[in-house]
């Protein structure tokens, strides 16, 4: 039609108005099928990024105004939570890399797309949220400092680094989102330790601690039926005084872990373990904040 209409426009040169419509038609059809390039990392993104740590909440005051005031965009109005309210949504999650990497933020901070950062289009500005992937398992945590994203269906802009450990760098990805409250925060109740954290009953240790000279600060649990479930392995030792002895310091950095770990004696080896978790998913998260704090690789395994 564009050529049709070219041709009647310009009687006196219709094989250059065929040309001229030919070629507009096809810079038409080529804006109409292409694809803007994906934003991504830079050509040499850091190394490790799979060991940044995950957000760690803490409370943070929520401004009024500023970036927490509704605002506009698109034709369409959006009014940011108010106080601090919880929010869970189910839906698509994208990533932002280099194209904004340094500039500002919603909230006036510097995007860094190596950070454990995320956009989210209504919760309070600053904010954070466990962010889970239902196809693999995996769950980060990411504190909300911008605005976005701006897609049908879309729940959360995950930064670079994000994005890549929760396994959706290939492109939006279905997610379950959760804003942590500062009531969680103040009670521990936001770390999913603290579900596996059960009384754990204190039973006769599985290896001879009476020839050890100092007691140790943490009660050991038996290898017996009742610790089946998935383990955390913190290492294992040739010597019982070197189990006990990293026992020790890790119950000295780590109280919250303290109740939950236990030696298993094997034939010239001693595990240092802590558990037991119901689930493999917890034993991870529990993986996760040890090697964060302890800098070493702890390793899940399970009991049967």
């Amino acid at each position: 039609m564009i050529e049709d209409q070219l041709e009647q426009e310009t009687p006196s040169c219709p094989k250059a108005a065929l040309r001229l419509g030919t070629l507009l038609l096809a810079l038409l059809l080529t804006a109409c099928g292409s694809t803007p390039s994906r934003d991504g990392p830079e050509a040499k993104p850091p190394p490790n990024l799979d060991k940044v740590p995950d957000a760690q909440p803490k409370i943070e005051p929520i401004r009024d105004g500023g970036p927490n005031k509704p605002y506009a965009l698109a034709g369409r109005s959006y009014t940011p939570l108010t106080g601090d309210k919880p929010l869970a949504e189910k839906g698509l999650a994208s990533w932002y890399g280099k194209k904004f990497h340094g500039r500002r933020t919603a909230s006036g901070e510097v995007y860094n797309m190596y950070a454990m950062t995320a956009a989210h289009k209504t919760m309070p500005l600053p904010s954070y949220a466990r962010v889970r992937n239902p196809a693999n398992g995996r769950e980060i945590i990411v504190r909300v400092n911008d605005r976005g994203p701006f897609h049908a269906g879309r729940v959360i802009d995950l930064s670079y680094t994000a994005a890549m450990k929760l396994g959706v760098l290939g492109g939006v990805a279905p997610v379950e989102v959760e804003r942590i409250t500062h009531e969680q925060i103040r009670s521990g109740d936001w770390r999913r330790e603290g579900k596996a954290a059960t009384p754990v009953e204190t039973v006769v240790p599985a290896i001879d601690v009476t020839a050890s000279t100092e007691p140790s600060p943490a009660p050991l649990v038996a290898a017996t039926a009742a610790a089946q479930g998935f383990w955390v392995q913190l290492g294992a030792f040739r010597q019982r005084d070197g189990a006990e002895q990293f026992q020790r310091r890790v119950a000295d950095e780590l109280d919250w872990l303290s109740p939950l770990l236990a030696i298993f004696s094997e034939p010239q080896l001693f595990r240092l373990q802590a558990g037991p978790y119901p689930t493999r998913s917890e034993a991870q998260d529990a993986a996760g904040r040890i090697r964060d704090a302890l800098k070493l690789v702890p390793v899940v395994i399970e009991r049967r």
